[in-house]
């Protein structure tokens, strides 16, 4: 059985919470709040009304206040508690994955790596590597908007990098695209995937 949310749990959530949290908000700030444009939002919103998640009354100067019922409530925990096991969830494998990748590593007496996308996965490949004695000499990520990442540098540049011995897949956003500009910058050889990326 699949825990994962899919992304329209995943903005019902928001829109759950956003509403659970202040009764007076506008559409446009759940839109923001989901990060999706404010059709969707619109569109979202109107769903839950339907279902019966929440309840709409009218109030002063064309504005409208926005309530959870206990349905929505109900509805609210239950992909709460979703979220929260498939977080746990990824985070043990996603913790496996990199051990593994490490152990490999240590027999490879490869020793520095870089992490290539600054990502959840990232955080945890820095976490578990302190296990294995492996160094991780920081994150590379072209488009990250912060520049560390667990303690270490963020480089935007691949000719930034100090010395490393292997680079980590750890991008979630697009890993695939990201694997095939690696493999033009380093090759194949220089780079581990963690199998919970799958691709093969």
């Amino acid at each position: 059985m699949n825990t994962k949310p899919d992304r329209e749990e995943q903005l019902v959530l928001e829109l759950l919470d956003a509403v659970g949290r202040k009764s007076n908000v506008t559409q446009r700030h759940l839109a923001h709040q989901m990060g999706v444009a404010l059709g969707l939002a619109n569109s979202y919103l109107r769903r839950c009304i339907r279902k019966g998640f929440i309840k709409i009354t009218e109030a002063p100067s064309n504005r409208y206040l926005y309530y959870l019922t206990p349905t929505g409530f109900s509805e609210k925990s239950r992909l709460a508690a979703k979220y929260l096991a498939h977080s746990f969830e990824f985070y043990r494998k996603a913790g496996d994955s990199c051990l593994r990748l490490y152990a490999e590593c240590r027999a490879r007496d490869l020793r520095r790596v870089v992490l290539c996308g600054h990502s959840d996965l990232a955080e945890i490949a820095a976490l578990r590597a302190q296990e294995m004695n492996i160094e991780v000499v920081g994150v590379y990520d072209p488009e990250a908007e912060v520049r560390r990442l667990a303690g270490r540098p963020i480089w935007q540049s691949f000719a930034e990098l100090p010395m490393f011995d292997v680079c980590m897949l750890t991008d979630l956003r697009a890993p695939l695209v990201v694997f095939e500009q690696l493999c033009a910058i380093v090759g194949r050889e220089k780079i581990l995937v963690p199998d919970i990326l799958r691709l093969s």
